[in-house]
Parts: C-alpha cells; sequence; structure tokens
C-alpha cells in the first residue's frame, strides 16, 4: 500500500516537472503587409469640391471651438473655408476602392454629395477626374467613374462568412494621409444604427477617421467585406466604434445605380417595434422574437394583405425575422411588385398571409418634388430658416399645419433637426401653440431670453416627436 502511494507520487511530481518546463505556447499575430502590398494599389485619395452656398456657423460641426479636437481638425485640415487663407469652396476627403479595371469605383454617397468637381488619386499619383453614375442617400453608397484602363481592383469576399472577432484590415486617407492601414477585429453583425434600417452594419473596432469614409474593408484572405461608413463619437475622432456596409448590399446598390439610375426598394406600410420576453408572453409567442406590428397604415400593401395591429411577423419571404430591426431590410430587399409570402403570430398561433410588396418612396425626394424656391432668408435664433409648405408638400406630409425646415445650423441642427422636416408647433409656458406663418414663428423665437430653451414639435415622415432647443444670442 505504501509502495503504491509513493509511485502515485512522483509520477504525479514527474508530470508537473515535465508541464513546469514545457515551453509556452506561443501566439503568432497575423501579418497584414502581403494584403497590403496586393490590394493598395487599388484604393484611391477621393478630393471633392463643393461651392459654398451658405456659411455653416460652426467650421467642424458638433465640435466646439474650445474643444482640443477643433485645433486637432484644423492643424490637419487647413483648407477649411471658415479658416484664413482657406479656398473660397468647400473641399472635402474621402476614399474610394477600384472595382472593375475600366474606372468604376466604389465610395459612400456623402463624400460626393452635391460635389461639382471630383478628383480620383490613385495610389501611384496619377489623377483623374471622375463623374458620379448615381448615389444612393439611404445606403450611404455611391458608384463613380473614372476614364482610364487596365488599372487594379479589388476581391470581393462574401461578408455572411465574416465571424464575430475575426481580424480584418482597412485602408484609406484618414486626414488626408493617403494609404493609411489600420486593423481591428469584428466586434459585432447586423447592426442596425438611428435613420440607417436598411444596412445591416458591419462594426468594428478598427481606427476610422474623417477621410477613410467610403474605403474598403479586408478580410484576412485580401478580399474586401465592406465600405467603411461612419463612427460612433462624441468628439468627431475615432472612439473604438466603427461601422462599414457589407460589400454585398453596397454591390446590388451599385448594380441597380448602374443600371437603373435609381435604387428600388420593397414597403408594405407597416410602423413594427422590438418584440421584449414581456411582449411575447403577452402575444402568446414562444420566445421573444419578430416584429410587432404597432399600425398599418391604411390602403397599403399590409393592409390589402389583411395584416393587423398586434400581429407579430416572424417570416418574410422566407427569410426568418429575429429582431424587428430585420424587417425593414428583408422588405426593402424584396422586389416591388412581387408575391411574398408572410408568416405571422395573431391570437398566439400562426397564420400565412400572402402580401403583394409595393415601392418604397424616399420621403426626402418626395418632398423636393413640390418644393419651392429655396429661401435667402437668414436663419433665426434657432438656426431655422423655415417656409410655409407647397400644396405638394402638405400632401406628402399629411398634415395641414406647420412649416417646412429649408435650412438648418446652430442651436436646431445640434438638435438634429434636418432640412424637410416639419415643424408643427411650439411649446412655450406649458402652452402648445400650432404654426401657420414664417413671420408668426420668427417674432416668437425673436422674443426668447438668449440660452432659453424651447420645445418644437417636429414631423418628419411618418413620425412626429418633440425636439428641445436651446435660442441663441
Amino acid at each position: 500500500m505504501h509502495c503504491s502511494i509513493m509511485r502515485r507520487f512522483f509520477l504525479a511530481l514527474t508530470v508537473s516537472m515535465l508541464a513546469f518546463s514545457a515551453p509556452a505556447a506561443t501566439v503568432t499575430l497575423p501579418d497584414f503587409s502581403v494584403l497590403v502590398e496586393r490590394q493598395g494599389a487599388a484604393v484611391v485619395n477621393i478630393s471633392t469640391t463643393q461651392a459654398r452656398a451658405d456659411k455653416p456657423q460652426v467650421p467642424f460641426p458638433g465640435i466646439d471651438e474650445s474643444d482640443p479636437m477643433f485645433d486637432f481638425f484644423r492643424k490637419f485640415i487647413p483648407k477649411h473655408p471658415d479658416f484664413p487663407g482657406a479656398d473660397p469652396d468647400n473641399q472635402s476627403l474621402g476614399s474610394g476602392f477600384i472595382i472593375s479595371d475600366d474606372g468604376y469605383i466604389l465610395t459612400n454617397a456623402h463624400v460626393v454629395e452635391e460635389a461639382e468637381e471630383i478628383v480620383v488619386r490613385l495610389a501611384d499619383k496619377r489623377e483623374f477626374s471622375a463623374t458620379v453614375i448615381g448615389a444612393d442617400v439611404r445606403s450611404d453608397v455611391a458608384l463613380i467613374k473614372i476614364e482610364a484602363s487596365a488599372l487594379p481592383r479589388v476581391v470581393l469576399g462574401d461578408p455572411a462568412a465574416l465571424k464575430v472577432g475575426e481580424w480584418v484590415v482597412a485602408i484609406g486617407s484618414p486626414f488626408g494621409f493617403d494609404q493609411s492601414v489600420t486593423a481591428g477585429i469584428v466586434s459585432a453583425k447586423g447592426r442596425s444604427l438611428p435613420d440607417e434600417n436598411f444596412v445591416p452594419f458591419i462594426q468594428t473596432d478598427v481606427a476610422i477617421n474623417p477621410g477613410n469614409s467610403g474605403g474598403p474593408l479586408f478580410n484576412l484572405k485580401g478580399e474586401v467585406v465592406g465600405i467603411n461608413s461612419q463612427i460612433y463619437s462624441r468628439t468627431g475622432g475615432f472612439m473604438g466604434l466603427s461601422f462599414a456596409i457589407p460589400i454585398d448590399v453596397a454591390m446590388d446598390v451599385q448594380q441597380q445605380l448602374r443600371s437603373k439610375g435609381r435604387v428600388q426598394r420593397g414597403r408594405i406600410g407597416v410602423a413594427i417595434q422590438e418584440v421584449t420576453r414581456d411582449l411575447a408572453d403577452s402575444f402568446g409567442l414562444p420566445r421573444p422574437a419578430g416584429a410587432l406590428v404597432s399600425s398599418v397604415e391604411p390602403g397599403s400593401p399590409a393592409a390589402k394583405a389583411g395584416l393587423q395591429q398586434g400581429d407579430v411577423i416572424v417570416r418574410f419571404g422566407g427569410k426568418a425575422v429575429e429582431s424587428s430591426s430585420d424587417l425593414p431590410r428583408i422588405v426593402a430587399a424584396a422586389q416591388p411588385g412581387a408575391e411574398v409570402a408572410m408568416e405571422v403570430y395573431r391570437g398566439g398561433a400562426p397564420q400565412q398571409l400572402t402580401v403583394i410588396v409595393g415601392e418604397w418612396q424616399d420621403p426626402a425626394a418626395a418632398r423636393a418634388k413640390g418644393k419651392a424656391p429655396k429661401s435667402l432668408a437668414a436663419p433665426n435664433r434657432l438656426g431655422l430658416v423655415l417656409a410655409v409648405p407647397t400644396p405638394a408638400q402638405r400632401r406628402e406630409s399629411g398634415v395641414d399645419q406647420g412649416l417646412v425646415v429649408e435650412r438648418v445650423q446652430g442651436a436646431a441642427a445640434r438638435a438634429e433637426i434636418q432640412p424637410g422636416d416639419v415643424v408643427l408647433a411650439i411649446v412655450l409656458g406649458g402652452r402648445q401653440l400650432g404654426l401657420k406663418s414664417v413671420d408668426e414663428f420668427n417674432r416668437i423665437v425673436a422674443e426668447l431670453k438668449p440660452g432659453q430653451q424651447v420645445t418644437l414639435l417636429v414631423r418628419r415622415g411618418e413620425t412626429a416627436s418633440y425636439v428641445s432647443v436651446r435660442a441663441g444670442k
């Protein structure tokens, strides 16, 4: 017995010593140099020039002059029009990448928005003037073209094959520094962002800064899996949250832009909300999933299909709707006029419905059809230039009162009011006052004390919400 115990003791000791003396496992980080060498030539710098119609109140929106980031931006973007000695035209920088050897380039729509001149600089320093083939604001994708041949082009990958935690690489021109390379990992997939419900964004922690917009996001195979589009930031600089448009979404958009000049999207005419666990229990669902229908637009494709308030859409066109954010993307991808099967839960039991998909209309584009000539009036103390809506705008908004926002800056811009919004009322002293004329509204605003906060009832599309704005001097 004693010998048996001793043998076990010496065996355990020997194993422990071997484990202690064994070399530690080494972790090898990826080397991106080959990827950059092979793919960098297809990444371009894009500079644009826009005529200055109105001088912005703040040189860099969202960044106060007392913020340290203000000096950083002023140092690295010296040609901003609000700085002494600046070019009279507003110049911006972005990135892009070549998708065909005859000069088609993908970038962000916001990079080329309202551009009068677009200059593309290749990695070999050649420069070309570019023309916009088409741009889609809702997906933030633009297709531009330069007259050249035998150009290097990127290889496209499959965003669906990306895994959270996988390494990815960005190449672009942050602050105008061409061919800058940054790397990180995929933080999440299928992210929905406010007012961007048509794009299932890839979230990464790759360092993205102004100038990276429109540049490619590569996987380790050197394949483009996304277009770097947005960052989440409180300072204007990188804070570890970057968002890229999946390349399959971008390629579908560019194909429609090239063939039809615009992007068609499906719609069914419902307002939806997320299904929480409590709501799932209330509606008799087996688990919290799907999109809860909170309202159905009268006469819409959904109404004609028999969809009702309180229904929960769990499948659309054979695709599962796991969360409410999935439905707008799935419906938008459907061809207008197509007959699509839906599975809904009603009264705790599944039902099958069929809907004929309608065509989504961009509210901003629809408003523009009946737009009156742009007012040259100066912004009021809230930073708003308003106009009485045209009959076409009244029909589009569905309201018979209120004033249309034509231009916005300052406090109103910081409150995220946008051109095309309709200001329905102003709340003062606990009273809500409807608005019928611009002069009336401006008189009320002119009497506000500097720094006084007022609340506006603002309608955007089919949704109205209260927005607080602080009056300027």
